[in-house]
């Protein structure tokens, strides 16, 4: 099995179409490493994006991708992606992540112990053995490092045994041995028939040489493609050979990032006495001989090696679309269990929202203590009730953050085709049912007891189930938000501003009967939990009572009076009948935030992050502007005409002289590299 990609093309749809990939033709091998090297900017992303169908939607790709010598659908289990960003949850364990996906993903046919045995061995192929009982980490524990978090994100695509596995630079952010540890584990999965293609930066020379094949990109062209070992040949047939005390990835990335030229005309511009002819060569100039030598020798025999791959085609293999293989029920099942399990293991997530609904109850109980049945009593109960409800419930946004975290391992999980949205949707519903009921059985509890409401059982039950269902639509409403907003600055003031929105059209803000009819009362007050659940409580504390006359001398004033005339709350219809409109509320707030999930944010997600992330650049432009520099206009705006570039420069200007020189000493470079490099 190989995959071949011919005359790639991908552009930007704009009125000034911009490439991002020219015609790019190659192939890769079973039992091969493909390194995906280039300066930043180069197109590697968006090459390794391209096999997986997940380009942006203004980005238009071309050419042909084969695998087995035929087109086939690339989302599906035969290609694993490892994008660069990690994504867990932090509350679990190594050993739980892999066991959790594998129960997700792994078919469904396959025993306990089948799949026990599939956990054990990918921890122990990707080396990690030592770190498999501790958690991953979060905001308030310590977990494992960078280094093993890129295994483990590995160790969780080869689960599925996928013949080809991309990766975008996976040795990011880690130290040399780690990276080189990362690289190793790439090497022996190769090693098992699998094509393994991944991009990198700028590798150490232990880690270039583990390297069975290289892509060399610059500004979305290819540069070399071929053997790594034949890259140092290649270039020294250029007449661009890598002296001996230096890198090679170091030498091909100097020869062909164009950002240099820009920095070497800042420096001539702000150090008049450097030499113009030490600079040697421009990039640009350097970058298209090395493509037109590419072109000229290295391509057509890598066309030549194409149609032999497809000439012997293989005997095709059984795709199976999508990256489960389970049924919906234990997919359903093993994620309820996993978002509980991280539920009661994050102390944000509710445990510390658990006691401040306690602290606010006692608050409550002690501002509002046993309230009575006199005539003052009448208006303080009413106050009461819009204050559990109107206030309370606000501190549902406190979740926020935690809703947002789990939103990105869902993306990320989803895009994969671990599970779909329904899968989440009613776990997520299930995990927090007890939390949920804990906050509302302690909160009113102490409320009830404290307030000295209307006794019973039954009215007790009514206040705990009342604010039960309120608080579980107000938590679904801050999960839409935080599925449309995209930090959690924003989610925090648009959630606040939905809850505040939902209460005005309420017996918490005017009496029903003197709220505007256009708009409020029609159809936002039949929209709005709060009205539903402060009339609720309003019957089920005022019905039955009767209050100390109002005028002494005349009759006790009842209940019922006091929700008509005072309070203006319908009677037509029994309390139980508000909270079943509560329950159908709290379902529809879960059918909207499946469709949201559904179809909204695939769509409209990355231009939320391209719209916020413009306004933070147009912020920083506003509130960090630099003093104009003493050289022309034009050249102020070089991107990298910075400090920093310069004496990046002046470093590597330092390297190639001593290069040179050592060189010179030794007999080993040719004049022609003196001259240009």
């Amino acid at each position: 099995m190989a995959m071949v990609w011919e005359d790639l093309t991908v552009e930007v749809q704009k009125k000034k179409k911009k490439v991002v990939l020219n015609g790019i033709t190659g192939f890769a091998k079973p039992a091969r490493v493909l390194a995906v090297m280039g300066p930043s900017g180069c197109g590697k992303t968006t090459f390794l994006d391209s096999f997986t169908g997940k380009l942006a939607p203004n980005l238009v790709m071309t050419g042909n991708i084969l695998i087995n010598g035929k087109k086939k659908s690339l989302n599906s289990r035969e290609v694993s992606y490892v994008a660069q960003e990690d994504l867990f949850l932090g509350t679990l364990t190594v050993k739980e992540t892999i066991a959790f996906s594998a129960n997700m993903r792994l078919p469904s046919k396959m025993t306990k112990e089948e799949i026990n045995q599939v956990v054990e061995e990918t921890i122990m192929e990707m080396g990690l053995e030592d770190c498999a009982d501790t958690r991953i980490g979060n905001w308030h524990c310590k977990g494992i490092s960078t280094g093993e978090k890129k295994r483990l994100s590995i160790g969780l695509e080869i689960l599925t045994q996928p013949h080809i596995l991309l990766l975008d630079e996976p040795t990011t952010g880690l130290d040399s041995a780690s990276a080189f540890f990362v690289i190793q584990a790439l090497c022996n999965i190769a090693q098992n028939g699998k094509i393994v293609v991944c991009s990198i930066h700028q590798p150490s020379g232990d880690i270039f040489y583990l390297f069975d094949d290289l892509l060399l990109l610059s500004g979305g062209e290819t540069v070399y493609f071929g053997k790594s070992k034949k890259a140092l040949k290649f270039f020294a047939d250029a007449g661009l050979s890598c002296p001996t005390r230096r890198n090679p990835p170091d030498h091909f990335l100097l020869c062909i990032n164009l950002d240099f030229d820009l920095i070497a005309s800042a420096l001539v511009t702000t150090q008049p006495s450097s030499s113009n002819s030490a600079l040697g060569m421009k990039k640009a100039e350097i970058r298209e001989i090395l493509i037109q030598s590419y072109k000229s020798s290295v391509l057509p025999v890598n066309r030549r090696k194409i149609q032999q791959l497809k000439s012997n085609e293989e005997k095709e293999i059984k795709t199976n679309i999508g990256g489960s293989s389970t049924t919906w029920w234990k997919q359903l099942c093993t994620l309820t269990v996993r978002t509980f399990l991280n539920m009661r293991r994050d102390i944000g997530y509710y445990w510390l929202r658990i006691i401040f609904y306690m602290l606010v109850a006692i608050t409550v109980g002690t501002l509002f203590f046993n309230i009575g049945t006199g005539k003052d009593s009448i208006m303080v109960r009413g106050k009461c009730t819009s204050f559990i409800y109107g206030f309370m419930v606000c501190l549902s946004c406190g979740g926020l953050p935690f809703f947002i975290e789990e939103l990105k391992v869902f993306y990320g999980e989803r895009s994969k085709g671990h599970y779909g949205e329904a899968a989440f949707v009613v776990s997520n519903m299930i995990s927090s049912f007890p939390f949920l009921v804990l906050i509302s059985l302690s909160s009113g509890t102490i409320i009830y007891f404290m307030v000295q409401f209307h006794p019973g059982l039954i009215n007790y039950a009514f206040l705990c189930v009342d604010l039960f269902f309120s608080l579980s639509i107000v938590e679904c409403c801050i999960m839409i938000v935080s599925s449309v907003v995209p930090n959690v600055l924003m989610g925090l003031g648009t959630g606040t501003g939905v809850i505040i929105l939902m209460m005005m059209p309420s017996q918490i803000s005017r009496r029903l009967p003197d709220i505007p009819k256009i708009f409020w009362r029609y159809p936002m007050s039949y929209l709005s939990f709060a009205h539903w659940a402060v009339q609720g409580q309003y019957k089920n504390d005022m019905l039955g009572l009767e209050f100390d006359p109002l005028v002494p001398g005349n009759p006790r004033v009842s209940g019922e009076q006091v929700l008509e005339s005072i309070l203006g709350v319908p009677l037509d219809h029994s309390k139980w009948w508000d909270l079943t409109a509560l329950a159908v509320l709290l379902v529809a707030h879960r059918l909207v935030l499946y469709l949201v999930l559904r179809y909204v944010t695939r769509s409209n997600s990355p231009k939320l992050w391209f719209y916020a992330k413009k306004t933070l650049r147009s912020a920083q432009k506003c509130f960090f502007k630099k003093k104009p520099s003493t050289f022309s206009r034009r050249e102020a705006h070089a991107p990298l005409s910075c400090q920093e570039g310069l004496m990046l420069l002046d470093q590597h200007l330092k390297e190639t002289n001593s290069c040179i020189e050592t060189s010179r000493d030794e007999g080993i470079v040719e004049q022609n590299f003196v001259e240009q490099v």
